[in-house]
């Protein structure tokens, strides 16, 4: 569900051809096999970084989680793609406000937290990432960018593109909201900022567009 309305965020707003690949698990086998831990809260906390091999280690790539809802056009993102660096993230410096948050997951705490959680790949300059080594690689070595040879390969990306809802004031011209701290379709987060618009998108993902009837539905 959360996937299919940030696809459709992206679309609606998008000027530009895009192409998604869903980083499901199910479909890596048998390229890509790694039993869960206790730590990680969803299925492509380590999958993700799979990216780069996924394109061919070629051209930029865009990863997000999918607890986010576009706000702007998505090309606008990959404009700001600069060759000098072999990856771009929006550089957060905070400490989370739960100690516990979506599905009675244990919040985790880490230097670079969320910063994966979108990632602008130049994917020729990440060719540590094979499987083999996401497949082995501790979650820090792979969340804190210790796969890259200088840390001065990391570019930033302005905040806005991964506005974190809860632990942020709202932000009307936010670009991206990831609701990191849990999604409006879960218990306890109806009330979050941009939640309103969350559940509009989901209406438009889940309906098709139009002021006639559905074709299942007896026209009059």
């Amino acid at each position: 569900m959360a996937y299919h309305v940030l696809c459709q965020s992206i679309l609606e707003r998008s000027r530009h051809p895009v192409r998604f690949t869903p980083v499901n698990l199910a479909s890596l086998k048998p390229i890509f096999e790694r039993e869960a831990t206790s730590q990680q809260s969803t299925e492509f906390s380590f999958s993700r970084f799979l990216t780069p091999y996924l394109s061919g280690y070629a051209g930029w790539s865009l990863f997000m989680d999918c607890d986010m809802l576009v706000r702007a056009d998505i090309g606008e993102l990959f404009t700001l793609a600069d060759d000098r660096y072999a990856v771009m993230v929006c550089k957060h410096d905070y400490a989370p406000k739960d100690e516990v948050k979506f599905l009675s997951r244990t919040q985790s705490r880490y230097a670079k937290k969320n910063w994966s959680s979108v990632m602008l790949l130049n994917n020729a300059r990440c060719r540590a990432l094979t499987p083999a080594f996401v497949r082995n690689a501790t979650g820090l070595d792979l969340h804190q960018f210790r796969w890259l040879a200088d840390e001065g390969e990391i570019g930033g990306l302005p905040l806005e593109w991964n506005w974190l809802v809860g632990e942020y004031d709202f932000d009307p011209v936010a670009r991206v909201a990831h609701f990191t701290r849990g999604g409006p379709y879960l218990p306890g987060y109806a009330a979050s900022d941009y939640a309103d618009e969350w559940r509009a998108m989901y209406e438009r993902t889940v309906h098709a567009k139009g002021s006639g009837p559905r074709p299942w539905e007896p026209a009059g």
